[in-house]
């Protein structure tokens, strides 16, 4: 996802102005058949065109990038700026990447010391990974990295930085996501009320059934879900945190039933982002101790991760994503959870429901990942209890400039009593 939607040459730009303030010698992008779908978006490249050969374009803090392409495909980066390499040979190519790379070498305050010799190496940002911890970035095959250290540069993550051009939402992009999220906060309290609406006239009802009416009510909206339908699971169904009915598979929804919504679309427009919300019901005029009791662990876990983020943000401190995970996490071991909280806390959310920035996660990946302003991302905390039921409340946390925006307000508080009066 683009911060603006500049041209090609206006996005190098911005790329040197992020490299400076990084200390960084330049960023080197690389792509072999489309191996690098970040390269793409971030250089607004054409997406769907032919790429059969491999292609670097290297862009110094500093001075003219370059562009290394194959004589087959020499046009493939012409609407980029900088100086053009054709190679035909291997050795060309690595001669030629060998020449763009020396440039920056002695560039003052980019310097680091890497490596046994105490060699000074220019520290280049690559879509790279130490140890694959972040491999949402991690884009860039082993060989190539040992290819670009072998010529006196060292590599080092493009992770910031690729959120800071994918990431970054903005103003018209937070409108589309405020819209979305208002959509499916209604639709959702309007699934709980056509289950109500089929139970009380003893009509039969499946998972499917309510995920086709949201599906339906999208359309209405004009709000899309690139095609995955949400989440409608009962009982032991909810447990599974990626269980998604079809015509095929899927249960009965009956009265004494517990009932997971996971709901995620964005407008039909260019450049339009996502919301996600997940809500829990019970089929019933009352809702059972036992679901309430677990509900009102996820949500306390929930609602000290948003406290969190609001204290830091306001304070100006830096987060990482792995601390917030930590903290909604710790809420749940505590209560005895710990091993039923199976999944990271929260997503990075963009023009992709799971987007490139940073991710609420220090249980899948450690995601070091800065927090930065203008991005969004989910607080999804859960309790999965195997063949019973599973809660999960999810929320979308917008940082803005010193404070932090709950959207798709109001947020669940309980489990919704789906048959109750006044649902």
């Amino acid at each position: 996802m683009a911060t603006t939607q500049n041209s090609p040459h206006e996005r190098v730009k911005e790329i040197q102005r992020a490299l400076s303030e990084a200390g960084l010698a330049g960023w080197l992008f690389y792509d072999f058949r489309k191996s690098d779908p970040l390269a793409y978006r971030i250089l607004k490249l054409d997406q769907q065109s032919f790429a059969s050969r491999r292609w670097f374009y290297y862009i110094p803090a500093e001075g003219e990038p370059v562009k290394i392409v194959h004589r087959i495909e020499h046009d493939k980066l012409d609407t980029l700026p900088g100086r053009r390499l054709i190679y035909m040979r291997w050795q060309q190519l690595q001669a030629y990447l060998r020449e763009a790379l020396n440039g920056p070498i002695n560039e003052p305050g980019q310097k680091s010391v890497d490596g046994h010799d105490g060699e000074t190496r220019a520290r280049v940002a690559m879509q790279y990974s130490p140890n694959n911890d972040i491999p949402y970035v991690s884009r860039v095959d082993a060989g190539t990295i040992e290819l670009v250290r072998s010529m006196n540069v060292s590599p080092v993550t493009s992770a910031d930085l690729v959120q800071i051009f994918e990431a970054v939402w903005s103003s018209e992009q937070k409108s589309t996501h405020d819209a979305a999220a208002d959509n499916i906060h209604r639709i959702i309290l309007e699934a709980f009320a056509e289950i109500g609406r089929l139970i009380r006239s003893q009509e039969a009802v499946t998972e499917y059934d309510i995920q086709q009416f949201i599906m339906r009510r999208f359309e209405e909206e004009e709000m899309t879900s690139d095609g995955a339908p949400p989440i409608v699971a009962v009982n032991a169904n909810s447990a599974m945190p990626h269980y998604i009915p079809s015509n095929f598979i899927h249960s009965p929804i009956k009265r004494g039933d517990f009932v997971l919504l996971d709901v995620w679309a964005k407008l039909k427009k260019q450049g339009a982002v996502y919301a996600d919300q997940t809500w829990t019901g019970y089929v019933g005029e009352s809702v059972p101790e036992e679901h309430e009791r677990i509900f009102r662990i996820v949500s306390n876990a929930r609602d000290a991760a948003v406290e969190f983020l609001r204290e830091q943000v306001r304070a100006g401190k830096t987060i990482r994503g792995a601390e917030v995970d930590d903290v909604s996490r710790g809420v749940i071991e505590r209560a005895g959870y710990g091993e039923q909280f199976t999944t990271r806390t929260g997503h990075s959310i963009g023009e992709e429901v799971h987007g490139n920035g940073a991710n609420i996660d220090n249980l899948e990946t450690p995601d070091a990942r800065h927090i930065i302003p203008s991005t969004c991302f989910s607080i999804e905390p859960g309790i999965y209890q195997d063949n019973l039921f599973g809660v999960r409340s999810e929320i979308d946390v917008y940082v803005g400039d010193g404070e932090i925006e709950v959207t798709g307000q109001p947020i669940q508080t309980e489990v919704v009593p789906i048959l109750k009066n006044n649902s």
